[in-house]
């Protein structure tokens, strides 16, 4: 996990988020400072958690552009009630229009995860955070966007949580049943939530000839897109 400096998120008085339907709809103005795919983002988690305006917040210490080890300029994390509601900062692009794809904002989603609370929340958040950075390096470096629907399967047998004893060893990914799809001045973004997964799971989705249709099967047999390490195996 690389290291993060918490600090307090900072908003602009420029956002305009706008409800249209299915989706979020942000228009800023154009200043020298001005972030308007970070905006975006704020804003759909604004409409969701109005009563939190200063989340969790970890930011990268070096940025990855300048070497650092961290793609995601920052992570946020919103008090659910039951669970942590993680959302990335980097996959699209927050700052300035750099790819010549009018449709979508860099890769076109951001990251999310939905963790269930313990005893031992601290460690666990910062080892959340650590678990979002991972999937958007191998974004980074594959260019191979991870998209609702999907498995991330390592084949390690350690659990993914702080302790490593969980019997989630992976992720399913879906689109957040939450946050609402965005269209940003930089193009459209999706949010896509990764779900832990046991290796029996991920297993019997990489062994099959059918994997998406066994992927959807999990995700359907699955109660919701909470993460708990404590949770048994559905196979």
């Amino acid at each position: 996990m690389g290291l993060f400096d918490f600090f307090k998120k900072k908003f602009s008085s420029e956002e305009i988020p706008i409800e249209d339907g299915d989706k979020t709809v942000v228009k800023s103005e154009d200043t020298d400072d001005s972030a308007p795919g970070w905006e975006a983002i704020d804003a759909e988690f604004d409409r969701l958690y109005p009563d939190q305006p200063n989340p969790l917040h970890y930011g990268t210490v070096v940025k990855y552009m300048f070497g650092g080890p961290d793609p995601l300029d920052g992570i946020s994390v919103y008090d659910a009630g039951d669970f942590w509601h993680f959302v990335s900062y980097g996959l699209s692009e927050l700052y300035t229009k750099e790819s010549t794809d009018s449709e979508y904002s860099g890769y076109g989603i951001e990251l999310t995860f939905k963790l269930k609370k313990s005893t031992n929340d601290e460690e666990e958040i910062k080892n959340g955070c650590g678990l979002l950075q991972y999937v958007a390096r191998y974004i980074f470096k594959t260019g191979k966007v991870v998209l609702p629907k999907e498995y991330i399967y390592t084949k390690q047998m350690v659990g993914i949580d702080a302790q490593q004893k969980s019997k989630l060893t992976g992720f399913l990914t879906a689109s957040d049943n939450l946050a609402k799809p965005l269209d940003t001045p930089h193009g459209k973004v999706e949010f896509v939530t990764l779900i832990g997964a046991t290796d029996a799971e991920l297993r019997s989705v990489y062994e099959s000839e059918t994997s998406k249709l066994e992927v959807r099967k999990l995700l359907q047999e699955l109660e919701n897109q909470i993460t708990d390490y404590n949770r048994q195996s559905l196979v």
